[in-house]
């Protein structure tokens, strides 16, 4: 028996999601590796030391296999977003928008296939579809938390959610294209989710002028330049 079957037959055995994970897992490596144009069926099938057709047969292919990845990334997206439980919902509000970008740079070859069109598909999974969903209202949850405290002026929080949305990803396709001018894109990203903040504000927020730390709420942080 040839590697590649004997390690579908060991697959066989095992329950189906721990073999789907591995596939994953495989997917990931290689997307990481070799890029979005890399990422094909019998280059993951061989990273995963499984036959093809033990691919085809989990995921359906590679449209099966993208849409894995793409659940994947906005499963840990959302991830993100719920991670903070700062009491202050300004800092929350803050810290999210700094964990988006964390996650953006921590899995650049997620974000290529989620929001850069790094791999051309046809319509979107309903799956794929209800996973983006859940990570964009974990935003619109922040937002209502942060509209509830008197930190945003959002009638509409799915509204206010959009803007924000649009902006961190604005902000952060710019940077990975090169498109930023300046020495230290993470310090004018901080910039941009104060500039957010601020401009959602239900009145004027003192902010400082430069250094604000993400452990620190707007409105309550001394300045590091005095």
């Amino acid at each position: 028996m040839s590697k590649a079957g004997a390690a579908l037959a060991r697959r066989s055995r095992t329950p189906s999601a721990e073999v789907e994970r591995e596939l994953l897992a495989a997917a990931e490596a290689v997307l990481v590796r070799d890029g979005p144009g890399g990422l094909t069926v019998r280059a993951v099938a061989a990273e995963a030391g499984v036959a093809p057709m033990g691919l085809y047969s989990r995921l359906g292919g590679k449209d099966g296999l993208v849409d894995a990845l793409l659940i994947e990334g906005f499963d840990r997206l959302r991830a993100a977003i719920e991670a903070g439980d700062e009491p202050d919902l300004a800092a929350r509000l803050y810290n999210c928008g700094l964990r988006y970008r964390d996650f953006a740079v921590g899995n650049r070859h997620l974000h290529a296939i989620m929001f850069q069109d790094a791999i051309p598909r046809g319509r979107e999974s309903a799956k794929v579809g209800e996973r983006a969903i859940a990570a964009f209202g974990a935003l619109v949850r922040t937002v209502e938390l942060a509209a509830a405290a008197g930190v945003l002026a959002a009638p509409d929080a799915v509204e206010t959610a959009r803007q924000i949305w649009s902006a961190v990803h604005g902000a952060v396709a710019s940077e990975f294209r090169g498109l930023v001018p300046t020495p230290d894109p993470e310090a004018t990203y901080r910039s941009i989710i104060k500039t957010i903040i601020s401009g959602l504000a239900p009145g004027p927020v003192a902010l400082p002028r430069r250094n604000w730390r993400c452990d620190e709420p707007p409105g309550r942080i001394r300045s590091r330049s005095g």
